[in-house]
Order: C-alpha cells, then sequence, then structure tokens
C-alpha cells in the first residue's frame, strides 16, 4: 500500500531513513517534547535510533507505513512524517510527524503533512486522513488546522506506550475536502 516515490517539494525532500541516521535519530527523538508526545520513550539512544530505523524498512517493504525523515537539501533530517493504515481495510491512513526542537516553529510539519496527503488520496486511494492529537498538544492542533483538518466528535483513542497512556483526539480530513485543503 505505501511504497516510494518519496514526495518533494515546497522547499523539502521526504526520504527513508538510512543507517547512517542514526545518530541524528537520536538526537532529533532523545528530547523532552518528542518523550511527551510522541509514542517514542527517552532516553532515545543509538541502539533505540538503530531498532527505529530497522521497524521502519520493515513496515516499508510490508506495505504497512511510510516512515520519512524530513529535510530541506535531502540529508540533514530535521524530523519525520509519518503514514500508515488506520483501518484494517486501509480505506483510511493517520498522519503523524514530528519535529526536532532546533527545527521547530519553520513550518516543517504543516509542509510535510502537505506532501504525503496527495500520496494517502492518490497513490494509496484512501477516503479519510486521520490525525490522532492529544487535546493539549497545541503546536500539533495548530498543524492540523493549517493543513485542513477538522476535529471530530469522534471518542477519544486510548493508545499506550510502555509505561504511559495518552488519550487521542481524531482530527479528519476527507478525500474530497482534501483539493481545498
Amino acid at each position: 500500500m505505501f511504497h516510494t516515490p518519496v514526495p518533494a517539494g515546497d522547499g523539502l525532500q521526504l526520504r527513508e531513513w538510512t543507517e547512517a541516521d542514526v545518530p541524528a535519530l537520536s538526537a532529533l527523538f532523545d528530547e523532552p517534547e518528542m518523550d511527551r508526545w510522541t509514542p517514542l520513550r527517552a532516553p532515545f539512544d543509538e541502539t533505540a535510533a538503530r531498532a527505529y530505523v530497522a521497524r521502519a524498512r520493515e513496515r516499508q517493504a510490508a506495505g504497512e507505513a511510510l516512515q520519512l525523515a524530513i529535510t530541506t537539501e535531502g540529508h540533514t533530517p530535521m524530523g519525520e512524517v509519518l503514514l500508515f493504515k488506520a483501518t484494517e481495510d486501509g480505506s483510511e491512513v493517520e498522519l503523524a510527524y514530528g519535529i526536532g526542537a532546533p527545527y521547530r516553529r519553520r513550518g516543517l510539519a504543516s509542509r510535510a503533512v502537505r506532501l504525503m496527503l496527495p500520496h494517502a488520496f492518490h497513490d494509496a486511494g484512501v477516503r479519510r486522513a486521520v490525525l490522532r492529537i492529544e487535546p493539549d498538544n497545541t503546536a500539533s492542533a495548530a498543524v492540523a488546522r493549517r493543513t485542513g483538518f477538522r476535529l471530530t466528535d469522534e471518542p477519544p483513542v486510548i493508545r499506550e506506550s510502555g509505561s504511559r497512556s495518552a488519550t487521542l483526539r481524531t482530527w479528519e480530513l476527507r478525500r474530497e475536502r482534501a483539493a481545498d485543503a
């Protein structure tokens, strides 16, 4: 379902993670905000980063997900955008993103989500894309609004990650609205 070519545009080049990215990935994800808002737990050292890259490759090879480094020049990772199945039948996808602390407030997450949406709606052929965001995560809610997503009245989704439980609200963008976003 999810395969490259990897999107580029709007000043970004998204690309697959490589083994050479392990030190940068550890530096990006081993920080308090990533621990707070994502399922990635601190410490996120190079061993965790290496396992993360391997798992990303496995998920892509199985057609389950795309986990792409966000770059501006194709080299230095500044964060990640993910696209994965939200339903068993593949009719819906979920997107997620995380931007490293030194690169925040540059619109990277919004631009990366916009690059992934055509891939989701056209290449993967889904009818709805969702973001799952904790109610207090105002930065991610702002990304959702900027990219055309709307908060739904669906019941919260509870996700467990290690000893942490997150209550997530669902934001949606339907295929018919995606062209307007």
